[in-house]
């Protein structure tokens, strides 16, 4: 019976992730791309001008860069590592130029699916904002029964069987690398877990506004070290990147077909842009400009701090350390400590390990999201449900079970196809916010939302969320 239902999961994975949704992710960033004119590219600029306002909350929301922080706490996880060294293994050093390739055209997902996700966000019984994917399906589509079944496939991979992943990631780099037995990594992780989401959104939002930029600077700082090394390699690295990319160097392991295909998987599994699970942080900003569009930039940022910074640190790491053995953690481990001596194996240790827990933390953010919508804020279900997702991070930091980890990658791809579905059918609101956002801004105004502009959706919008300040 397992045996079949493993072989039925791995068909599911398989059509899922190799046939449907890889494309699917590609063709709608391509789509939104071209819909709002290279605004990854054009608006570079103006990402890094909303930033600096993004520290700006009130009562009913986070700030824009605490929302931030805690997309990119779960966008930061052991993928920017091990799947950076996996996609360069299987599919070379070319993988890492279509890596680049599919998070510039993610960003153009990420920004739509950000706006929508300000757009249609409500106030939960505390007063706070709450938003994301299942909302923009029930207000925006009329579609909650579509909300419902999407909030499913998040609660099953996100709230549940990647944290249990991420705990074991923890687990075993602490035994690796410090010789602390199993139960003791998990029971930490689980007494510091509770500390922080029995605290709530607010408490969340805190410690990834703290823990994000000290972990991703850490490991820049580290990287940008090494190729100060390593100064005059870098020409010849970055030739065989582009080379590999099209099959013109031997280094492209299986060819361009096998670089295309796992930098492409390695860059959407880190980045999530099109996932739907950002969105859930990025409705609960209050933005500033004041208007939905400002949290479709700030959403990019983390596309691009994710995939194009934190990812190609690994590749310079990997790469730049020459052919080493190892899989995974283990091949940047090798790589890291051939270039700075044996410390490097204990701070790639602490550096997944805040890679993992803000994961964790971030995912569980999510999975609540989901489950207030569901339910509606029920307070024994909630309890009930952080006890779970506890009981998941102390079962992950002890035992290793694949065929879990595989039904949760067919419950992440089905998430990702409903998600992709509605946003591709709310694209022209999108883009009707992103033209209005600009126009006003080329005016010389501070852009600002006004509801009554859009007649087509005013009476679908929360009373009270859009109202002029």
């Amino acid at each position: 019976m397992q045996e079949m239902a493993t072989q039925v999961v791995d068909v599911l994975n398989g059509l899922i992730w190799g046939k449907v949704l890889i494309w699917l992710l590609v063709g709608c960033g391509l789509y939104f791309s071209a819909r709002l004119g290279l605004i990854q590219l054009r608006h570079f600029g103006h990402i890094f001008s909303v930033l600096k306002g993004s520290r700006q909350s009130d009562d009913s929301g986070i700030s824009s860069f605490q929302a931030l922080c805690t997309s990119l706490a779960a966008r930061v996880g052991t993928g920017n590592v091990a799947g950076v060294a996996v996609a360069i293994t299987l599919g070379g050093p070319g993988a890492i130029f279509w890596m680049w390739m599919i998070a510039l055209v993610g960003m153009a997902t990420g920004f739509v699916e950000a706006t929508l996700a300000q757009l249609f966000k409500i106030r939960d019984e505390k007063g706070q904002f709450r938003g994301g994917p299942a909302y923009y399906m029930e207000k925006g589509l009329n579609a909650r029964w579509m909300g419902i079944l999407f909030s499913i496939f998040l609660i099953i991979a996100f709230g549940f069987v990647f944290n249990s992943v991420q705990a074991n990631t923890i687990s075993g780099a602490m035994l690796g690398a410090f010789d602390v037995p199993l139960w003791a990594s998990g029971i930490a992780i689980v007494v510091l877990t509770a500390l922080i989401i029995f605290g709530g959104l607010r408490s969340i939002a805190r410690f990834s506004e703290l823990a994000v930029p000290f972990m991703a600077v850490a490991y820049l700082l580290v990287a940008v070290g090494i190729i100060l090394l390593n100064l005059s390699e870098i020409p010849a690295v970055l030739a065989l990147i582009v080379k590999s990319a099209f099959g013109l160097h031997e280094a492209a392991a299986g060819g361009i077909g096998a670089a295309i295909m796992n930098g492409f998987k390695r860059g959407l599994f880190s980045n999530e842009a099109g996932m739907g699970s950002a969105p859930n942080a990025a409705a609960s900003a209050t933005p500033y400009p004041p208007h939905p569009v400002s949290q479709g930039y700030v959403q990019m940022a983390g596309v691009f701090i994710d995939t194009i910074m934190i990812c190609t640190a690994s590749a310079a790491i990997i790469l730049l350390a020459g052919p080493q053995s190892g899989e995974g953690i283990m091949l940047v481990q090798n790589a890291l400590t051939s270039q700075v001596g044996d410390w490097g194996k204990y701070f790639l240790a602490v550096i997944i390990l805040f890679f993992a827990f803000t994961s964790i933390v971030a995912n569980y953010f999510y999975a609540e999201n989901c489950l207030v919508f569901l339910e509606h804020n029920h307070t024994a279900g909630l309890l009930v449900f952080r006890l779970a997702v506890l009981g998941m991070v102390m079962f992950g930091a002890l035992a290793s079970l694949p065929f879990v980890w595989n039904l949760a990658d067919v419950s992440m791809g089905l998430m990702a196809i409903t998600n992709l579905i509605a946003i591709l059918l709310l694209s022209n609101l999108a883009i009707k916010l992103a033209r209005d956002y600009n126009s006003q801004r080329q005016a010389g105004k501070l852009p600002t939302f006004d509801a009554s502009q859009y007649p087509e959706v005013q009476a679908k919008l929360e009373p009270g969320v859009w109202d002029k300040r």
